[in-house]
């Protein structure tokens, strides 16, 4: 069987989070890893060499597909369209708001250059996608609630780490419980994002920095703060370290309707995970798989989540999945 070649484009904690997951999936190599920063620097956890990302259009025909890793306030918008002229790409593009946008630029390039790409195939967007789309398909009739949390949100992390000044950053979202629990209860009414989430930031910052200057910043960020009551707290990088390393999350997904004879009825999917980046880095992986498969069979342009066939993301075969879900 041929191993699917993959090359891993960024390394933060997803990224390592995808070389983890790779060790255990046996129909998958890891090829390369590219980084922005000094390669002879870096210690890789599986051992293979990291490179310059100057170096990365050397690899165009050893690399099957090139899993995105970096941030999607700054990274994504200008990494994934220009990857997509080279590679099958897969990426985990979060702003939900600006996803239509960046789905017709990497769509431009990929279908130009005869590319598969695949966008925003995290847990949310991605999995939550799929799970909200399955949900009013089966219950048109109804409400759909989605909460994160509470854990902490990668990308308004990183949203945060980019701002002048900030040495290191964790954003926790929190849901108000009051409000889920009517929604878990049946409630169907519309809540906005501030009725249903609080922002909770733990930022270090430079010496000298300006504090207030970085808190306006955040509070005020389009499409990630400025819709949410925000909380900022300014700590040291040792309190940073110390106490926000971990990475858990979750979420909900709710569907409150009635079917064509008016009953009530009630649909939900839950998750909660020790590692945001270890559990992205399972969906990236698996729809590398996908991604490898629609570059097989000549579907080229770039999709997301909800355009994937659900075997398309298994390592077996048909008759295998068959038998074993069915």
């Amino acid at each position: 069987m041929k191993k699917i070649r993959v090359g891993i484009y960024g390394y933060g904690n997803i990224a390592k989070g995808v070389e983890r997951t790779i060790a255990k999936n046996d129909d998958i190599s890891l090829e390369a890893i590219f980084t922005r920063r000094d390669p002879s620097k870096i210690k890789t956890i599986s051992g293979v060499k990291a490179t310059s990302v100057d170096k990365v259009l050397d690899y165009v025909n050893k690399i099957d597909v090139m899993l995105l890793c970096g941030g999607s306030a700054t990274d994504l918008p200008v990494q994934g369209p220009e990857l997509a002229k080279h590679f099958n790409i897969v990426d985990t593009f979060d702003n939900h708001l600006r996803i239509s946008e960046y789905l017709d630029a990497v769509d431009r390039q990929a279908k130009a250059h005869k590319k598969a790409a695949i966008i925003s195939a995290g847990w949310d967007p991605g999995l939550f996608s799929m799970m909200k789309a399955l949900f009013s398909f089966l219950l048109p009739e109804g409400k759909s609630q989605s909460f994160w949390g509470p854990g902490v949100s990668q990308g308004h992390s990183e949203a945060i780490r980019r701002i002048d000044g900030v040495t290191g950053a964790i954003q926790y979202t929190v849901p108000y419980e009051d409000v889920m629990d009517e929604v878990s209860n049946g409630s169907k009414k519309e809540y906005t994002a501030r009725q249903k989430h609080k922002r909770v930031c733990y930022v270090a910052v430079k010496e000298g920095a300006d504090k207030e200057k970085i808190a306006k910043t955040i509070r005020e960020m389009p499409n990630y703060f400025a819709d949410y009551d925000v909380e900022i707290n300014f700590v040291s990088s040792e309190v940073l370290e110390r106490d926000h390393g971990k990475m858990p999350h979750g979420g909900h997904v709710f569907r409150n309707g009635e079917t064509a004879g008016g009953e009530g009825y009630a649909m939900s999917y839950s998750m909660r995970f020790g590692s945001n980046p270890e559990f992205t880095a399972s969906i990236m992986t698996a729809f590398a798989r996908a991604a490898f498969r629609l570059s097989g069979e000549n579907e080229f342009g770039a999709k997301t989540a909800l355009d994937i066939p659900l075997s398309y993301l298994s390592p077996k075969g048909r008759n295998e999945q068959i038998k074993e879900f069915l």
